[in-house]
């Protein structure tokens, strides 16, 4: 399962508005026979692509799985019936999935006889999947919001890095982009030509509703300000210089440290809410 999780963190920042799943396939002997993860909208899931890996090796072994077989055909087939067809004779499973349709993958995948096991390592799959599951209780992104202490621009290593686990950033004047060009795949994100920014319980429904499921605040503290004032930040990035006066700033209400990293830039301060709304 550890494996899994590790490789459904590939699928961060590509798959919105699906999850980011990971999948081992091990054969009878328990030896792994495949692996594989969900990448973007569209194309196939983790356990289909963990099964073509494995071959005729899947058939009476485990799946290992972060997230429940969907239960439902759409732009791919359902996983749970992929699994059926090749005869697996387990399935472990981390997360039940709260879009499942119908009875649910779980359930009919017991209901033919494949022995099914939940709540593997289920924490510590919430270390990919957590955000996924928030937003589709809360109905709007997760917002990060990244700034620097200093007033300086954030270093382009840097902000790649932290594009590379968003949807979309949003700027001071309310454009929002792709935060990796081209990676969510044609036609999936839907994004306003121009976000109203300064409401920003209106800019998370338009956000939301176009796919968007993890947001980059990349803004000075006014607009962020603002942002954090309603309620939408789940998470600050502070990032101040290693030389020179030590930078002064208020910690928000409501935030806990969560992280502190010296590079040989920055001192990166990371805030979050104690528990995501």
């Amino acid at each position: 399962m550890r494996l899994a999780i590790v490789l459904s963190a590939r699928g961060l920042g590509t798959t919105s508005p699906n999850p980011p799943v990971g999948c081992v396939v091990l054969d009878a002997r328990g030896e792994i026979a495949g692996t594989g993860y969900h990448e973007r909208k569209g194309e196939p899931h983790a356990e289909a692509h963990a099964l073509a890996a494995a071959g005729e090796r899947a058939r009476g072994g485990t799946a290992v799985v972060t997230l429940e077989p969907c239960n439902h055909a759409g732009r791919t087939p359902a996983c749970r019936q992929a699994l059926l067809d090749v005869g697996v004779a387990r399935v472990v499973i981390a997360l039940m999935d709260p879009t499942s349709r119908g009875e649910g993958g779980a359930a009919v995948l017991r209901a033919a006889g494949v022995d099914v096991e939940v709540g593997v390592l289920a924490d510590e799959a919430r270390l990919v999947l957590g955000d996924y599951l928030t937003t589709f209780h809360t109905r709007r992104p997760i917002v990060t919001w990244a700034f620097s202490l200093g007033g300086a621009p954030i270093d382009e290593p840097t902000t790649r890095e932290l594009r590379a686990r968003a949807d979309v950033v949003v700027y001071p004047d309310g454009r929002t982009e792709e935060a990796v060009e081209g990676s969510h795949g044609e036609g999936v994100l839907h994004l306003p030509d121009d976000l109203v920014s300064d409401d920003a319980d209106h800019a998370m429904k338009v956000l939301f509703e176009g796919g968007v499921r993890s947001a980059l605040l990349l803004v000075p503290s006014a607009l962020g300000s603002a942002w954090l004032a309603s309620g939408v930040v789940d998470r600050i990035l502070m990032f101040g210089s290693t030389a020179g006066p030590a930078p002064t700033w208020d910690s928000p209400e409501g935030f806990v440290l969560c992280g502190i990293t010296r590079t040989d830039r920055y001192l990166r301060v990371e805030m979050a809410r104690p528990k995501l709304p």
